[in-house]
């Protein structure tokens, strides 16, 4: 099946070098004619060349590299494998390295050279040893145990901004000791970002994710828009990292260009507080989460009453949970499985109700509040792989189950219910380098001895391995879905322009109380780099059916929508994937356009892996674990 891709893939390379090598060298001519000096060092010993033949080809390989298949290993071995000869062995030193762009983690001899790389070594701080010490999870003069360090090695690679880490043990000779060095490779976090609205407006947004290399986050964005009463509004946010030593994260914002809590129809002023600290590790006693926020719509654009939706509300929502066990099952650390209990308190506090919604039932508009408790078992055992969602860098891909009991109380409007749910969750790894994660969710309210706002959701998320053909990675991967409501009262209806329908597809029109949906796509990745930014196309094919009332499913019409399109990504930079999608929908409403070409920016292409999270009840238009 995959043998046949091989010619077209050649003629395709072929093409987009032919075209694009002349146009990214006359632009790299511009702005960066000195790099080619820097390889210098790496050239001497090769036999001489004409001056003007070395520059032209170093030149080349500064805008354009090609990437062995051989260098860029496939990564498929489980996290606590390196550690496990040092298990229970006395830690003496903790040391930490900062590496540089120039260097990579594989082979910290080999130096990097390709245009950018001198301009990010200037303007980028390496995030300081103290602060890395600050996310780890062991100590010196401690037993060693090799759960906790491949926790913790996975742990620094979610951070923000670090782009890779490696954690080394080394043995002390003539001891029973060892030395741990960490090693980290920063992401770039300077970013920003510009986006015209119309002809009359400009948003504008900077920030620097690891400030001063101390681990805080400080940015700002701007809007101008003429339309606007004020023309001019701004947000401005701060987060740290570990606060503390805590590995909890402390975020304050205020805001007078927030989009609405209406799907973004209205802009809202807001002062909001945060703080979140997850369950790091298995072996982690605690989790939680704080969250404050004052909020107010204002109608900065003058729409007119009948439009317009005046509200105001006030949200106090926290959260905390206890690994149950932990101390005992620390003393037997090959044991994996655990039990977690979770409460959480909710008050969403309407001060001011649009007079679109009067007494009515709205999941948006209504007061609510609840009080949930969560007990989660699992076991997530994580294996090392690459190229599912990455480009090439290290990603932590679990393998286990997860099951959450979910019960409590719940008030929206003036109706209290009891709310009882599951969640469970069973992630599958293989040695061929596979990954696949198959999930059945459902809820249920209870009013007066029957069941309100029931739902069934049951799906996988399946990835192929990676297959090679001579310079081309390629990988497959298929998801689908099933969704039942029942008796809905205040939920919100089941729709398909969201991770469980079709991508890109915005009409809202669309509701129904059965759900099928399934999308399939295969992506290459290349083993070229244009200014550090890896090329990888992909194509697509989508599929959804909907049924508004409780028919046959497969009697109802089909939605649908095929194309293909080109992801980006320049690891070593903060900002996310770039993505550029053709989709063509056969069958559209009368106000969506059939051919859609779609570009988006900073999509986060990373695996959620937490452990556990926040009792909730079941979302089923939303899903933070599967990538949209």
């Amino acid at each position: 099946m995959f043998v046949s891709f091989h010619q077209p893939i050649l003629c395709f390379r072929k093409t987009i070098r032919s075209l694009t090598r002349p146009v990214l060298f006359i632009l790299f001519c511009l702005f960066c004619t000195h790099t080619a000096l820097s390889q210098e060092e790496d050239t001497a010993s090769k036999a001489p060349r004409s001056f003007i033949n070395n520059i032209f080809q170093q030149m080349m390989q500064a805008v354009t590299r090609k990437d062995s298949v051989q260098r860029l290993s496939v990564l498929n071995t489980r996290s606590e494998t390196p550690f496990t000869p040092y298990q229970g062995r006395i830690i003496r030193h903790i040391t930490t390295n900062e590496l540089g762009f120039n260097k990579t983690l594989q082979d910290t001899s080999n130096r990097i050279r390709y245009v950018g790389t001198r301009i990010i070594n200037t303007l980028h701080r390496n995030t300081r040893g103290w602060v890395i010490k600050n996310h780890l999870f062991f100590r010196e003069n401690t037993p060693l145990n090799a759960y906790i360090l491949a926790d913790n090695e996975r742990y620094l690679r979610s951070l923000d901004f670090i782009r890779d880490a490696r954690i080394v043990v080394r043995r002390v000779r003539g001891t029973d000791s060892v030395d741990v060095e960490v090693v980290t490779k920063d992401l770039f976090t300077i970013t920003g970002a510009v986006k015209v609205k119309g002809i009359k407006g400009v948003m504008a947004r900077g920030a620097e994710a690891n400030f001063l290399g101390m681990g805080q986050r400080i940015q700002l964005t701007t809007l101008l828009d003429r339309n606007r009463h004020p023309a001019f509004g701004y947000e401005f946010l701060y987060s740290k990292s570990s606060l503390g030593r805590s590995l909890a994260t402390l975020t304050v914002g205020y805001t007078v260009i927030n989009s609405g809590i209406s799907s973004g129809m209205e802009e809202e002023k807001a002062l909001y507080f945060r703080i979140d600290r997850p369950l790091v590790s298995p072996y982690s006693r605690l989790a939680g989460g704080l969250e404050v926020s004052f909020n107010s719509s204002e109608n900065y654009y003058n729409k007119p009453d009948t439009f317009f939706y005046h509200y105001s509300y006030n949200l106090v929502d926290i959260w905390a949970g206890y690994n149950l066990g932990v101390t005992k099952l620390l003393q037997k650390g090959a044991i994996r499985d655990r039990s977690f209990l979770a409460l959480r308190l909710m008050h969403n506090d309407f001060t001011r109700t649009p007079k679109q919604i009067a007494g009515n039932f709205d999941p948006i508009y209504n007061n609510k509040k609840a009080a949930l408790a969560e007990f989660t078992l699992f076991r997530q055992d994580f294996y090392k792989y690459n190229y599912i969602y990455g480009f090439g860098t290290t990603e932590d891909i679990p393998s286990g189950y997860n099951l959450a009991m979910t019960a409590g109380w719940f008030q929206q409007l003036h109706l209290q219910r009891p709310y009882a749910g599951i969640n469970l969750n069973h992630f599958i790894t293989t040695r061929r380098g596979e990954f696949a994660q198959y999930f059945v969710r459902g809820g249920t309210f209870w009013d007066q001895g029957k069941m309100q706002d029931a739902s069934i959701l049951l799906g996988g998320n399946v990835f192929s391995k990676l297959y090679l053909l001579n310079n081309v990675k390629l990988r497959a991967n298929v998801r689908f879905s099933y969704t039942r409501t029942f008796n809905r009262l205040t939920s919100e209806p089941l729709r398909i322009n969201n991770p469980f329908g079709l991508r890109s597809f915005r009409a809202d029109s669309a509701q129904g109380v059965q759900r099928i949906s399934m999308y399939t796509e295969s992506f290459l990745l290349t083993t070229y780099r244009v200014l550090g930014f890896q090329l990888a196309p992909f194509g697509f094919t989508d599929f959804s059916l909907l049924s508004p009332n409780k028919e046959k499913i497969y009697k109802q019409n089909l939605y649908s929508g095929f194309g293909g399109g080109v992801r980006t990504r320049n690891e070593n930079l903060i900002f996310g994937t770039l993505e550029l999608r053709a989709i063509y929908f056969p069958k559209t409403p009368e106000t969506l356009q059939a051919f859609k070409l779609v570009f988006k920016a900073n999509l986060r292409f990373r695996y959620n892996s937490r452990y556990v999270k926040a009792p909730d009840i079941i979302q089923l238009n939303t899903d933070e674990t599967l990538q949209y």
